[in-house]
């Protein structure tokens, strides 16, 4: 099931979503102008590597130029292809602007990045001796989607199922789509613990854990940040 849009409009620009988007593909065109014999090292260097996180938590110096926290951020704005990049940024762009209409530019912008990197280090956890580097926007992404799922529960998604050369359109609640979304990484998460050479971070595949555990992380810090703010007479009058 592909997301194409909702119906869940707003009353504000969203421009951190629209500058998020904008850094993410700046960054993959720059990885793109890259020699293949150089973009893993730009990898190693700036997303996060499990075994070198762990190490720098330990109290042991990496000879890395980036410390390794500082990862946990630029890794977000990474991503591992084309596909990968397309992918996480239709949801973002769907999912988004709501969430950043209910807790506003400032808060919104601090609540992607810190569900970034606690997603990450959901991860992490489950691989903390992996030497595979963990990059890409899924985790923010996936806290924007445990947030939209709580405060616009009902709001109606509409996707397409790929068939072949058929594209059936679906109309959804969003707690449908995204509560099966969910439910589809934390098996895979689950999985991963049994066969962790198959699926999952060890095989540079899906960061299922990432994805699940932003998904929660997304949810619980939401409202903490604001979500289900009421807005005030002059906002409900001007829009703004």
């Amino acid at each position: 099931m592909v997301p194409i849009r909702d119906n869940n409009p707003t009353k504000i620009t969203p421009y951190v979503t629209y500058g998020l988007i904008a850094a993410n593909v700046l960054a993959f065109i720059y990885e793109a102008s890259l020699p293949p014999q150089y973009l893993d090292g730009f990898f190693h260097l700036f997303a996060v590597v499990p075994r070198e996180l762990t190490a720098s938590f330990g109290g042991i110096t990496v000879n890395q130029p980036v410390p390794e926290w500082v990862t946990l951020i630029t890794a977000q704005f990474l991503h591992g292809g084309l596909l990968h990049l397309a992918g996480n940024m239709l949801f973002l762009w769907i999912f988004g602007n709501n969430v950043e209409d209910k807790l506003g530019h400032v808060k919104y912008l601090f609540f992607y990045i810190t569900c970034g990197i606690l997603a990450t280090l959901a991860q992490w956890y489950f691989s903390q001796t992996s030497a595979v580097p963990s990059l890409g926007a899924s985790g923010a992404i996936a806290g924007v989607m445990g947030a939209y799922i709580i405060r616009f529960p009902q709001a109606e998604v509409l996707g397409i199922v790929p068939l072949g050369f058929f594209f059936p359109t679906f109309r959804v609640p969003a707690y449908f789509f995204l509560g099966f979304w969910f439910i589809q990484q934390a098996f895979y998460g689950v999985a991963s613990l049994e066969a962790p050479t198959n699926i999952g971070m060890e095989s540079g595949g899906i960061a299922y854990w990432a994805h699940a555990g932003g998904f929660l992380f997304g949810a619980i810090l939401g409202p903490v940040l604001g979500l289900f703010r009421e807005d005030s007479e002059q906002e409900k009058l001007t829009g703004y």
